[in-house]
């Protein structure tokens, strides 16, 4: 198999593949980079190395754009994954739009282990718009965000409106307000969780007799003990995987930027897309982004479906038609946010 040939197939699996000096770099979603596949690129590591330097591609090439699905004629998607850096979380959501939605995603610093993370969402945001621009200078564009992805999508739209683009769709994912990610609000919601659990428990002890309270509070111990030993075990057995400490560092760095945060107006409008209906009770961290947008729109998904595995099978090919109603909405409407032009 001829080189151009062998990177389209990795390419296809969602793996990254570039030259950084005479090192050959990847970057690939868990479990897809086989043994057979590490091998193949292991003894075609300088063929790969001289060919990617040898196209004009590797000088223009833009180390925070992913492309996960680069075909099609649509306003182009990018999008800000969530708190560790992961674009390929967007993979299922990019195949369920189409092979006529290019989508890519927005890797941010310290993910390659080649610079440092940042902790500024403004820095994050005017990093990700520099290299939006120069990847493609001429927009319109789409811009999404999911969970703590979702603040920097939030200002990165904002940038772009600033510097003249035009955003067509600003979509965020079950993506809380970034107060939400602050200390107190975070030790509030996990002393809601931990009353909750203890309320849980009281209720099933309540139905029972003494004897079968006993096994009832033994049993649930005695699998809390369990668990607890299991972690450890595991965490003093393992040898430390690069990329999770990588991602880790990328995390920290996120929710320290998050904190720092405060949006201002955005003059455009925002798609809410909440997990679930029940999200829209009042108080939901997600729908204080109304207070700083223009226009806002909710879209809900199934039932049963929740922030975490939102772009996940089975959910996320209701959110992904979601997505197309509203982008459908926005081109019927013929509006482009802040941009004054049509498309």
């Amino acid at each position: 198999m001829i080189v151009p040939t062998f990177l389209e197939e990795l390419r296809r699996r969602d793996i990254q593949v570039w030259a950084d000096g005479d090192q050959l770099r990847c970057n690939a979603p868990t479990g897809v980079l086989t043994p057979e596949l590490r091998d193949q690129l292991r003894q075609r590591k300088s063929a790969i190395v001289e060919f990617l330097r040898s196209t004009e591609a590797l000088a223009r090439q833009e180390r925070a754009i992913v492309p996960l699905q680069p075909r099609g004629q649509r306003v182009p998607v990018f999008a800000v994954p969530g708190h560790n850096g992961n674009v390929f979380s967007y993979r299922f959501l990019a195949q369920h739009l189409g092979d006529d939605q290019p989508f890519f995603g927005l890797q941010p610093p310290g993910v390659d282990g080649q610079s440092e993370p940042l902790t500024c969402v403004e820095e994050l945001a005017a990093y990700f718009a520099a290299q939006i621009r120069a990847f493609r200078p001429d927009g319109p564009y789409a811009i999404a965000g999911h969970c703590a992805g979702g603040t920097i999508a939030f200002e990165l739209a904002r940038q772009l409106l600033q510097q003249g683009a035009a955003v067509t769709v600003l979509a965020l994912f079950s993506s809380p307000y970034p107060t939400w990610f602050r200390l107190l609000p975070q030790l509030r919601l996990r002393l809601a969780r931990h009353a909750e659990w203890v309320s849980k428990h009281i209720r099933a002890l309540a139905s029972l007799s003494n004897e079968e309270r006993r096994l009832y509070i033994t049993a649930k111990l005695t699998a809390r003990l369990r668990h607890h030993k299991a972690q450890r075990d595991t965490s003093h057995r393992a040898t430390p995987d690069p990329v999770v400490v990588l991602r880790t560092r990328v995390e920290a760095a996120t929710i320290v930027a998050l904190r720092r945060y405060t949006p201002h107006h955005f003059a455009g409008r925002v798609g809410l897309f909440l997990p679930n209906r029940e999200w829209l009770r009042p108080g939901n961290a997600m729908l204080r982004w109304r207070r700083v947008a223009r226009d806002t729109e909710e879209y809900c998904g199934p039932e049963g479906c929740e922030g975490d595995v939102m772009l996940l099978e089975p959910h996320v090919r209701a959110i992904a038609e979601l997505f197309q109603h509203c982008s459908r909405r926005q081109q019927d409407e013929d509006y482009v946010l802040g941009g004054g032009r049509s498309w």
